[in-house]
């Protein structure tokens, strides 16, 4: 990837951003390197919106500084920095035509119109349009298409960095896992350095190289998605990648933690010297359940009170008979449990399986 070893492509230092009583963004550090897909990620009212708007120069910051390759960039307005951004709503011209919308940023820029031509035509290839799609109406394109009609135009302006502003967010399902391997496929053609913010933790996931999580106004972890998923640093990043088993628990040795309620104990491999109050995240996909379950160092035994399909995998909820606790399990539908409902089973976990947060 460019730009390791050197100075980071874009620098964020202390960005600070204020509506009166309230901070959206309070003292981010950040730094972005070059070619890399790096995603923002966070709940409503996170900050993560107005930190995209700062770092494309439609708001400016209260104190802090934008860095690109080392130059400032804070007072330079949105039009003349070598950024571009794709909204949600793609801000498409309705009334021109899939060339015309495309061809836009050329326009401005002098580009003779056979050139402009002929770099769109490019740019409808590369995005996997068809050519004859030039004299449509974008109105008649699908939502998929007018999505990669949006990228193109943004591609046109020849940008260092494309920040996305949720660009998926209303579109169905099948669409969204379409786009969500397209842009990465894209990402990876262009060499382009991206932005993305979106709240969906699982979008995050399948494109970026590294993520950043944001909870009012402070980036709370910044890592791989391996990092994130398996090192979370709180329960708040924890829940955030979704459905966990959440306990809260008090140290019981080196190696050992003792629930609060049900007075439990479990084994773990990994604990912070200075560990002493906090909870243990086990999630779903590794907790075994009946025979499977038997000889794991961390057993519970519990009701089977429900079972889910989520497409490919079936998630089932015991119900434990100590502290009242509902266990989520997740399985392959291939490899599905066979217990009846309401029978009493046996789950459990490896030690290496258990992850220990703060708060």
């Amino acid at each position: 990837m460019k730009g390791e070893g050197g100075t980071p492509f874009l620098q964020i230092r202390g960005l600070v951003k204020t509506f009166d009583d309230f901070t959206a963004v309070d003292g981010i550090d950040l730094d972005i390197k070059e070619s890399e897909f790096f995603t923002i990620v966070g709940p409503s009212g996170s900050g993560k919106t107005t930190m995209i708007r700062m770092l494309v120069g439609m708001d400016s910051p209260d104190s802090g500084d934008i860095m690109l390759k080392g130059q400032r960039l804070n007072d330079v307005p949105a039009n003349r920095r070598p950024t571009c951004m794709v909204f949600q709503s793609l801000a498409l011209f309705p009334h021109k035509t899939v060339g015309e919308n495309i061809e836009f940023p050329m326009k401005i820029a002098g580009v003779a119109p056979p050139e402009r031509r002929r770099r769109a035509d490019l740019l409808l290839e590369q995005l996997r349009l068809p050519l004859s799609c030039y004299g449509k109406g974008v109105n008649q394109c699908s939502g998929g298409e007018r999505q990669r009609i949006a990228l193109a135009r943004a591609l046109a302006y020849d940008p260092e960095i494309l920040f996305f502003d949720e660009p998926l967010a209303s579109l169905d399902f099948r669409l969204r896992k379409t786009l969500e391997k397209e842009l990465k496929d894209i990402h990876r053609e262009t060499g382009k350095t991206f932005v993305y913010i979106t709240h969906s933790l699982e979008e995050a996931m399948v494109m970026s190289d590294r993520i950043g999580i944001m909870r009012e106004g402070r980036m709370v972890q910044i890592g791989t998605p391996g990092e994130i998923y398996n090192q979370p640093v709180n329960k708040f990043v924890a829940q955030f990648m979704g459905e966990v088993n959440t306990i809260e628990v008090t140290r019981n040795g080196d190696n050992e933690v003792k629930s609060l309620s049900g007075d439990m104990t479990f084994s773990v491999v990994r604990m912070d010297s200075d560990f002493d109050r906090g909870f243990l995240v086990v999630r779903p996909e590794v907790v075994k359940i009946g025979p499977a379950a038997e000889d794991l160092p961390n057993r519970v035994t519990g009701t089977l009170f429900n079972d889910y399909a989520l497409g490919s995998r079936i998630q089932y909820q015991v119900r434990g008979a100590a502290d009242d606790y509902n266990w989520l399990i997740e399985k392959l539908q291939d490899a599905p449990f066979g217990g009846a409902l309401g029978e009493t089973v046996t789950i459990g976990w490896r030690p290496e399986d258990s992850i220990l947060v703060a708060d």
